[in-house]
């Protein structure tokens, strides 16, 4: 485990990171060492510094949930991260690239509870029933740390995302509200476009082959930590696309089928 003054000072390197969009190199290039558990360590340590600021945790990201992402990452389960009250931003119209440093777009399901989900038992099932309702979202995801080393063009490992919120930066909820059983969540698809031009496709199943699993993964995780989820929390329960890149002046539009649309332009 990494010493605490260490674990404090790579935290005020992201928040300065995020303040200044000017991105540091690897944690894990300068500490061979260092853990998944240092990872969380150095994400709960930027998390009290944003707090400090006046944020606060509105929900949970969780990442990595493909079985593709895990094997390049080396890992056999997810990740996750804090989303701070500053990271939601509204559809339809126009956000800052300036926000992010370089911006990629995930095609997501969100859970907004009703109940809290406290593990280390937590299921499906009881997911599905502590949910208020289910709504479409993309995630806006950035990189702190350097996807590639400016030298070496390694990429960056595990350790590295999680300890940057897990490259969560931003997410855009759509409108079109549905209760949790209202349909099989495995089968809601949806076809991300940017200026015009289709540049995925996917399905919720390829989410650990149910939304509602990462969800119930997440509670019984942070249980560990003495944490758990809260009602009223957002959850955003993985991609199940690739990430799509963009530019000032790109629009990204979302169809869900009957789930409807999220549109949003960088500007």
């Amino acid at each position: 485990m990494l010493a605490e003054e260490v674990i404090r000072a790579l935290a005020q390197e992201l928040y300065q990171a995020r303040k200044t969009r000017v991105q540091v190199r690897h944690f894990s290039r300068r500490f061979p060492a260092m853990t998944i558990d240092d990872g969380y360590a150095i994400q709960r340590a930027w998390v009290e510094l944003e707090k400090a600021d006046g944020r606060s945790i509105r929900g949970r990201k969780i990442g990595l949930t493909s079985r593709a992402m895990q094997q390049a990452s080396q890992i056999d389960e997810p990740d996750f991260a804090p989303l701070m009250d500053d990271m939601f931003f509204e559809q339809g119209g126009d956000i800052a690239i300036d926000n992010f440093i370089a911006p990629r777009v995930e095609v997501e399901l969100a859970f907004i509870l009703a109940r809290p989900l406290e593990g280390p038992d937590v299921t499906l099932s009881d997911v599905l029933l502590a949910t208020d309702y289910v709504v479409p979202a993309l995630e806006i995801i950035d990189a702190r740390i350097e996807q590639f080393d400016r030298d070496s063009q390694a990429m960056r490992k595990v350790f590295d995302t999680i300890s940057d919120f897990a490259a969560n930066a931003g997410i855009v909820l759509g409108d079109r509200r549905v209760k949790a059983d209202a349909l099989d969540l495995r089968w809601v698809g949806a076809m991300l476009f940017k200026n015009g031009v289709i540049e995925e496709t996917g399905l919720a199943a390829g989410v650990l082959n149910h939304p509602a699993a990462g969800v119930a993964w997440l509670a019984n995780k942070i249980a560990a930590y003495g944490e758990s989820l809260l009602a009223g929390d957002v959850v955003l329960a993985g991609s199940f696309t690739r990430p799509v890149s963009a530019v000032s002046g790109d629009t990204l539009h979302a169809d869900y089928g009957p789930l409807g649309t999220i549109s949003f332009r960088f500007a």
